[in-house]
């Protein structure tokens, strides 16, 4: 069964690949050629609904898109759905990521909890559609560790490892990171619904 994942971005597009590959190797994820729609939406699921809409109407495939960002607590959710253009419209990883950490300079570790979070959307070729969403918790490091990942990983410490032996997510390996991710677990979520496809 073919689907197709509504972004340009190659990065999303491995890592959904290799997600599905440990949940649903029967299913083969196809990249997007289409146009790319306005993302107006205020939140995930408008934006992911968006992508997952126009991409089911443009190839006559089920849709799957993923919308997703970092949220930080003291920042009241932001970056959030701003997270691709978090400096400016140029969405330039390295300086989102800059301006991040500088907007938290002072900020003490007990105040800098963050959540990667993901909402995929899923439009049918008969038009149904659904949403579901994943959390990955942790906090903000102070600085960039890693050469792994991308986006924000460099600086995301996820919650629930040793004290003694923390790592940002750019310090762990792809099937570390694909067992655990924000997208993973939409991910997870989403399995049942490609069932019913």
């Amino acid at each position: 069964m073919r689907v197709v994942l509504a972004t340009h971005n190659p990065h999303k597009i491995a890592e959904l690949q290799q997600i599905v590959a440990l949940t649903r190797p029967d299913l083969e994820v196809v990249g997007y050629d289409g146009p790319e729609p306005v993302e107006d939406g205020v939140t995930f699921a408008e934006n992911a609904l968006i992508k997952a809409r126009a991409a089911a109407a443009h190839t006559g495939l089920a849709a799957v898109a993923d919308d997703s960002g970092i949220c930080v607590d003291v920042l009241g959710g932001s970056p959030g759905v701003f997270s691709a253009y978090w400096a400016g419209q140029k969405k330039d990883a390295v300086a989102n990521l800059d301006l991040l950490l500088d907007q938290l300079r002072d900020i003490a570790d007990p105040h800098r909890a963050a959540q990667f979070r993901s909402t995929i959307a899923l439009v049918t070729a008969d038009g149904a559609e659904h949403v579901v969403e994943g959390i990955w918790a942790g906090r903000l490091a102070h600085a960039p560790a890693g050469e792994g990942g991308f986006g924000y990983d460099p600086i995301f410490i996820p919650a629930g490892q040793d004290p003694a032996s923390e790592r940002t997510v750019a310090e762990f390996s792809a099937d570390e990171k694909q067992a655990q991710s924000h997208r993973a677990r939409a991910f997870a979520a989403l399995v049942p619904l490609l069932e019913n496809l």
